[in-house]
């Protein structure tokens, strides 16, 4: 993407209603209001709120606020350039159940208060299959320890990856702390009785692994 592009989206971006790009030092200050108010000031119902971390383009974030308009949904990326395309779709085509907020996933605790989500979904994410690089990778310990702050008890967090080496990362962790695994499956394409959720919204990247016949991977859990 060319950077007249991602500036014209990041002007976008300030003008569309559904996008919330708040400060560091607004967060971590604590003066960024939507926190512990996200259902009574933004969404303006009690519907159960479901975030996706690392978004990308907003497109699972979308397809789950059309697929159950009684949640709300927020998608959460650093890269506003990317989830433009998703913010757009939700204004377009009239999905008030769908935001997104510019930020940091590590600031997530700083966004929303205790017990105010009540469902993670992370998308895809990069693996960091390098040693040096595992405190970036969204399903670590010090991540854990970050959702559960914010989830409800017995929130649920789904993990869906092209990585192998993910899956198993993960399912590891998970069983070593002691974490509940609901649901495991190595591939979910290739298998019956996998989650319509799952397998019904798609990502463009997504619908590129299926053609080259890659095994998509997917974990429900709960952090005890």
């Amino acid at each position: 993407m060319g950077s007249k592009n991602k500036l014209k989206r990041f002007k976008e971006n300030n003008t569309f209603e559904n996008v919330f790009q708040p400060t560091r030092e607004e967060l971590v200050e604590g003066n960024f209001k939507p926190k512990g108010n996200w259902n009574k000031n933004i969404f303006n119902n009690d519907n159960p709120i479901v975030l996706e971390l690392g978004c990308g383009k907003g497109e699972y974030t979308v397809g789950l606020a059309r697929r159950y308009p009684n949640k709300n949904f927020i998608g959460i990326d650093i890269k506003g350039a990317r989830f433009w395309r998703g913010a757009k779709t939700a204004l377009e085509d009239n999905i008030p159940n769908a935001k997104f907020i510019r930020t940091q996933i590590e600031l997530i605790d700083h966004v929303f208060t205790e017990n105010e989500v009540n469902e993670i979904w992370i998308i895809f994410p990069d693996p960091q299959i390098k040693y040096q690089r595992t405190k970036h990778r969204m399903t670590n310990l010090q991540f854990l320890e970050r959702y559960k702050k914010v989830l409800k008890p017995n929130g649920v967090v789904h993990l869906k990856t092209d990585s192998e080496f993910m899956h198993g990362y993960t399912l590891g962790l998970l069983h070593g702390a002691g974490h509940e695994v609901q649901y495991a499956n190595h591939n979910i394409y290739k298998q019956e009785g996998s989650p319509a959720e799952v397998t019904e919204i798609q990502t463009y990247y997504e619908s590129q692994y299926l053609e080259q016949d890659k095994p998509i991977t997917y974990i429900r859990f709960l952090i005890n």
